[in-house]
């Protein structure tokens, strides 16, 4: 194996410095060097606007990517539902690893009574509109920060409970005995992988970082962020979509826009052959665009910039 370090470039909260760390294992028990580049970025440093007022797609990425075209870092690890779709001229997505959990949770004080006008906390759009679709009656705050200041920021407000991806705290093991699995919501595209980008020059790196690419969850990725894509949404955008293999190799999707305060929703459901898989996404997102999906999108434009 060559001398070569690979410098793995991450964000420095406790959540993606354990991601980096866990694709240094896997390069390591292969034979490769590697060497861990901590930045901040722009998203974990203004925590006081919502991700949307800050104009930016890809604001937990921005810095690094930089930093991978400047030369500082090699590669890049992201949880991959805060990449952007299009990735900056000359980076490549080069592995995605096998899949975490995908729900959403709640964690809350103790009994829930969702009967109740509750307040709950999120920076999601996408989870603040499912909610409110589901609980029109409830409350929803913005909630920002890394996943230890969230959960900190639960503690010392009063609200009944605030939404996490589940696989964010069980990476870290700070899942709180309160809290509950919300099976009903559709998760972020991508939710609960990880992935690795490189630049497209760097054969070395590229052909390292390959070998850890899981081939089901890199498909099953590809067709959430190909829906996320044509519906033309952002990362910030009340967009879910979930793909998965059955047993009997048939691809099964669902996916959902809705307007921000969730009275609006537009649900896709398909199933196909596995052989089919190359452009679900885009014609999932079609069907929702013609049933009224389009109108949400422009609604939604509108509103962006009139906080923008």
């Amino acid at each position: 194996m060559t001398e070569k370090t690979i410098r793995i470039g991450t964000r420095d909260s406790e959540l993606a410095l354990w991601q980096a760390h866990t694709v240094a294992q896997q390069l390591k028990d292969l034979g490769y060097k590697t060497e861990i580049v901590a930045v901040k970025s722009q998203g974990d440093i203004i925590l006081d606007k919502p991700l949307y007022e800050l104009g930016i797609t890809g604001i937990f990425t921005k810095t690094l990517d930089i930093a991978m075209i400047n030369g500082q870092v090699d590669i890049a690890v992201h949880s991959m539902k805060d990449v952007p779709t299009a990735l900056p001229q000359g980076i490549v997505q080069s592995a995605v690893l096998p899949r975490a959990n995908i729900l959403d949770i709640l964690v809350h004080k103790g009994d829930v009574d969702f009967t109740q006008e509750n307040s709950i906390a999120t920076g999601s759009l996408r989870r603040q509109a499912q909610w409110l679709n589901r609980y029109p009656n409830h409350n929803v705050v913005d909630l920002r920060g890394n996943v230890n200041t969230r959960l900190q920021k639960l503690k010392d407000n009063p609200w009944n409970g605030a939404v996490f991806a589940a696989a964010g705290l069980e990476r870290i093991n700070l899942k709180p005995e309160h809290s509950i699995d919300l099976d009903w919501m559709i998760p972020a595209p991508a939710q609960g992988a990880m992935v690795v980008v490189a630049m497209g020059n760097d054969n070395f790196c590229l052909d390292a970082v390959s070998l850890l690419n899981d081939i089901e969850t890199e498909v099953c990725t590809h067709i959430e962020r190909q829906f996320l894509k044509t519906l033309e949404g952002g990362c910030t955008a009340p967009i879910g979509a979930i793909a998965h293999l059955t047993e009997d190799d048939d691809i099964v999707f669902k996916g959902v826009l809705l307007s921000l305060d969730g009275k609006e929703k537009v649900l896709v459901e398909k199933s196909i052959p596995i052989q089919e898989w190359k452009k679900l996404g885009y014609f999932c997102a079609q069907e929702v665009l013609e049933n009224g999906g389009k109108q949400i999108m422009e609604t939604l434009r509108s509103q962006m910039k009139t906080k923008g």
